[in-house]
This record gives C-alpha cells, sequence and structure tokens, in this order.
C-alpha cells in the first residue's frame, strides 16, 4: 500500500466516521472492492472522454485500464469517471462552443468527488484543453495523457495527412481535378487506425504543447494511438500519479509561468496550430500566470520550425515518433528553453531530453539547419481593422500574400459565401480580400473553425490556390491558406470588422505586424453610428450563459466567470 504523511482527501470520505462514513464506503462495496482499499490509499480519478461520437477518443476505455493497472501496482486506488467528449467531426455548430463546459463539468466533478490526484484521458482537439482548463482551476496532483495519433493515411501510394487532404482534395474536386470516386477512395484511406488526426493539426499541436507544459511524460505526445508502447506510457502514468499525490506535486507547481513560455517555443518549432494560442492563454487565465497575445510574437522571434510536418511540411505524427518526437525537438531547442523545469516525470525538461536522439533529420531539423527559418510560426497583427490582435501561421500561407493590399469582398455570414464562392460569375481577383465576419466567440456562437474558407471555384480553374482571407473566426490545425484569424474584437461586439464594406481597400503586412483597414476616421464614425449589434443567439441553456459571458479571443474565449480556480478544499456533507 502506498503510504504519505499527510492527511489525503479521499480520507473525509472513506475514513469518516459514523452515518457518512458508512454511506460512503457501502455504496462504494457493490462494485466489489476488497475491505483494504479504504485504508487510506490515494484514490485517483481517471477522467476519460471516451465516446464513440468522437472517433479521436474512441480508445481511450482501454487506455484508462492501463493506467488503473499502474495505480493498483502503486498503492493506489483508481476511479474511472467520464467527461464530457468533444467529438471535432461530428459536433455542431463547434466543438468550441462546449470547451468550458467540459472544463466546467471536470472542475466541479473533480472538487465534488473523494480524489486526490486526477489522470485526464484526451486526444481530439478540445477535450485536452477543456480538462486541463478545469483541472488547473482545482489543483490537485494532475498527469495527462492523451490518445495518440493515426497511422499515416495511404492513397494510391502516397501518405495522406487527416484534415489537410480534405481542404486540398475537395478543392481539387471542386476545381474539376478529382473525381468524387477518387475523393471516396481517398476517404476510407485516410483515416485507417484509432487516434487523432495525424497532421500537425490541433489534437497533434495540443498533445505536443501539453508535453512541453510539463504535464505529459516524455514522449507521451507522437507514440502512435495503436502502438504498444502508448499502453506502456499508461501503465507509467498510473504509476507515476500515485507518487505525484504522495509528493503532493499540484498542477501549479507544474504549469508555472516557464512552462508556458517553453509551450509557446515549441508551438513555433513545431508548426503549431493557431489555436494553441486561444487554449494557452485559457489554460493560463486560470492559473493567473500572465500570458498575453503578444508574448506568441515576442517569444518566438528567434524560433525556427524545425518539424517538417503537414500541413507545413510533407510528414506526419508516426514518422515523427520514429524520428524521435518531441523529445527531440526540446533538446535541440535547449539555449531557448527553461531547461530546469520541473515536469510530471518529477524530473527536469533538461533530464526527461537528455538521451533523446534524432533519427531521421529530414522529419526533425536543427536550429542551425531548421525546416524553415525564425519567424514562420504564428504571428500577431494588429491594426485598425484588430485593435486587440489576429493571428497569421506563416508557414501555411503564400510568401506573396504577407504584405499586400487589395479590395475586400464582405459576407456576414460563412452560409454566404460558401454559396458565393461556387458561383462562375462571382466578382473575384486574386487580389481580392475575402471578409467574412460573425463567426467569432459570440457571433457563431462558439468560434468555430470556418477561417480557411473555400477558394472561389473561378479561381480554382484559373490555378489560382491562395488569396488573403479574414475572420474572427478560427480554422482547423490541419488547414492552410493565408488567412488572417480571431480578429479581435469580433464583429458582433462591434469590432472594426463589423464595419468592412464590400470595395474597402484593405492592407496586410506581416513585416511590421500591421492589419488595417483603409479607411477614413469619419466615414467610419459614420458607420459605427449606423450599426446595430445582432440580436441575442439563444434566449435559454449553456448557448445564451456562453454568449453572455465568453470573452474574447485574445483573452483565450474562457467565460468571465470561470477565469482562476476555486481550489480544491472538501465540500460540505451531502447527508
Amino acid at each position: 500500500m502506498s503510504t504519505t504523511n499527510r492527511p489525503l482527501r479521499s480520507g473525509e470520505w472513506f475514513g469518516a466516521e459514523g452515518r457518512n462514513g458508512f454511506i460512503h464506503r457501502s455504496w462504494m462495496r457493490n462494485q466489489g472492492f476488497a475491505d483494504d482499499v479504504f485504508d487510506g490509499r490515494p484514490v485517483i480519478g481517471i477522467a476519460t472522454t471516451w465516446s464513440e461520437l468522437t472517433p479521436c477518443n474512441a480508445h481511450l476505455r482501454d487506455l484508462a485500464e492501463s493506467v488503473k493497472r499502474g495505480v493498483w501496482e502503486s498503492g493506489g486506488l483508481p476511479l474511472e469517471f467520464p467527461a464530457m467528449s468533444l467529438g471535432e467531426p461530428l459536433m455542431r455548430p463547434t466543438t468550441m462552443l462546449y470547451r468550458n463546459l467540459l472544463a466546467m463539468e471536470l472542475e466541479e466533478s473533480v472538487r465534488a468527488n473523494p480524489l486526490d490526484g486526477v489522470v485526464l484521458l484526451s486526444g481530439c482537439d478540445k477535450t485536452t484543453p477543456g480538462l486541463l482548463m478545469g483541472a488547473a482551476s482545482v489543483d490537485l496532483p494532475t498527469l495527462m495523457l492523451t490518445g495518440g495519433p493515426m497511422l499515416n493515411g495511404k492513397f494510391r501510394g502516397q501518405d495522406i495527412g487527416s484534415g489537410t487532404v480534405v481542404w486540398r482534395f475537395t478543392e481539387e474536386m471542386r476545381a474539376g481535378r478529382m473525381t468524387a470516386a477518387d475523393c471516396s477512395e481517398a476517404e476510407v484511406g485516410m483515416s485507417r487506425s484509432r487516434g487523432h488526426c495525424m497532421t500537425m493539426g490541433t489534437a497533434s499541436t495540443m498533445a505536443c504543447v501539453t508535453e512541453a507544459l510539463g504535464v505529459q511524460l516524455p514522449g507521451a505526445a507522437a507514440v502512435p494511438a495503436v502502438d504498444s508502447r502508448r499502453y506502456a506510457l499508461a501503465h507509467a502514468a498510473g504509476r507515476r500519479i500515485v507518487a505525484m499525490v504522495e509528493q503532493d506535486q499540484r498542477l501549479s507547481s507544474v504549469l508555472t509561468r516557464q512552462a508556458f513560455e517553453n509551450a509557446v517555443r515549441v508551438n513555433a518549432a513545431i508548426g503549431g496550430s493557431t489555436n494553441a494560442v486561444v487554449h494557452l492563454l485559457a489554460i493560463a487565465g486560470r492559473l493567473g500566470i500572465p500570458l498575453s497575445l503578444e508574448d506568441f510574437d515576442i517569444l518566438t522571434a528567434d524560433v525556427p520550425m524545425l518539424v517538417n510536418l503537414m500541413p507545413s511540411g510533407k510528414y506526419l505524427m508516426e514518422d515523427f515518433a520514429y524520428a524521435g518526437g518531441l523529445p527531440v525537438v526540446m533538446k535541440e531547442l535547449a539555449p531557448l528553453l527553461h531547461m530546469d523545469h520541473i515536469t510530471v516525470s518529477g524530473r527536469s525538461v533538461a533530464e526527461n531530453v537528455d538521451g533523446a536522439e534524432c533519427w531521421n533529420r529530414d522529419v526533425i531539423g536543427t536550429l542551425e539547419e531548421p525546416f524553415q527559418p525564425a519567424g514562420s510560426g504564428t504571428v500577431v497583427l494588429r491594426g485598425s481593422l484588430a485593435p486587440s490582435g489576429a493571428v497569421l501561421k506563416v508557414s501555411a500561407a503564400s510568401a506573396h500574400l504577407l504584405t499586400h493590399t487589395g479590395p475586400a469582398l464582405v459576407f456576414d455570414r460563412i452560409e454566404e459565401y460558401v454559396i458565393a464562392a461556387d458561383d462562375p460569375d462571382l466578382d473575384v481577383t486574386p487580389d481580392t480580400v475575402i471578409v467574412v465576419r460573425n463567426a467569432g466567440p459570440r457571433g457563431y456562437p462558439g468560434f468555430p473553425e470556418v477561417g480557411n474558407v473555400p477558394m472561389p471555384r473561378r479561381l480554382l480553374a484559373d490555378g489560382i490556390t491562395d488569396m488573403v482571407r479574414i475572420s474572427d473566426a478560427r480554422m482547423s490545425g490541419t488547414g492552410y491558406g493565408t488567412c488572417i484569424l480571431h480578429v479581435a474584437p469580433e464583429a458582433s461586439v462591434g469590432g472594426p470588422l463589423a464595419l468592412v464594406r464590400t470595395g474597402d481597400l484593405v492592407s496586410v503586412d506581416v513585416s511590421t505586424r500591421r492589419l488595417d483597414l483603409l479607411v477614413d476616421d469619419v466615414e467610419l464614425a459614420q458607420r459605427r453610428t449606423a450599426w446595430q449589434p445582432p440580436q441575442p443567439v439563444a434566449d435559454r441553456g449553456w448557448v445564451r450563459l456562453y454568449s453572455e459571458h465568453v470573452l474574447q479571443a485574445d483573452s483565450g474565449a474562457d467565460l468571465d466567470f470561470l477565469v482562476g480556480g476555486s481550489g480544491s478544499a472538501v465540500p460540505r456533507h451531502s447527508h
């Protein structure tokens, strides 16, 4: 049996005398637990976002069994419990609408139950940040294990990446260069094993980011979901969380400002998703860590991109794992990272990556010979069109569009643009700047991944594959293109994006980090006077609560009343 010299939270339940102790222990016994499991050992909650509606997480029950094995053998009592599962492929209008609900559910579930430590099992895009946000607000010893990426997709002798080929192949079909049968064949070969997206989309990005934060065990981000080593990591996680409880290594001792600086720099080095920005801001907000949108530009100015993965490169997560995974990247970045930062392994970053070796330099470059130079990651743009900021993933954009001025073509709803994009007579040229608004946190509602809007069909037919696209929406981490995202304040709260009209000139200059609407102040003032806020999107339920309290993108899009935490104090008796 594992022992600790300090009182455990779970003792307030299972060690209680009289009526309350009787109630807490007796009903648990109907699951067949032996008498001695209530002897004061650490109780470990295993929060799983398993669901058959979330294909990326559909194997997490199996992973939980391996975690339990490690907990049992280390003298703990593992208790698995469900957390809201957010499946990117199926949920509408967007999983981002529910990330904060998952965080709130996890926070309240952990605090309300007899748990001394928690293992978080996640995978799909929003399950990882949602669980971590909730856990941060409770601040128990916490360890995360993501479910791992799928094996490489296969199509006619080539590797294809989830998400990335969806955008590419469907555009090719719209242009008449692929048939529906071709796409159907690719559809079958793209998702051929358990796991989350194997491109460097948001799921893989957040897996890497959580490892960089120090809340995953070393190497856990990249190992494929079906690899036996994933289950060995789960076994090790079960062992380690018991030790973390004994050492009282709480989440706040791992998630420090140093950890966030490491994660921001690692995100740039891996060519990570722009979604990491909004998620890291939200997680930091739960802990009171001073992290700002500007940090994502300042901290990464000297960080080159080392990892050659789709959508910015050609390889996939399976290749990344075999090349050495994130420990190799962090070892290469050592001069730029806080290597003395202590992680959930109980060791420093330096100790975690000391033995890391790279087995394929075409997949993982070096500081001296990177895949792309410094400044290729996410940049923050500001100006009259985005006074609170907007983001652009440089590595996914076209170099010739990084400095551009063109006339706006404005749409109030993404649905209107999607119809117009297929119009062969649409008045659009390669210089046009597509503006789609009312797709931000409040306006959609939920901040959907519609920012990489499809190219106009008439331009695709002419061989034009990219143009400047601006929105207050997000985009899938698997997406690509010169897409300026997260424009804040969003149009629905009266941001300047609400005032743009078709024909207005819009200027983008990434070198100076500017995004400007070239309309004089007098004209804008007149437009603002005429602008009317949209009607509320809902009059009841979660959507109403979300819409009334969600913060803007530059603050992480958390709910205003969820920022911070309430700790892990044992609640009052229930009987």
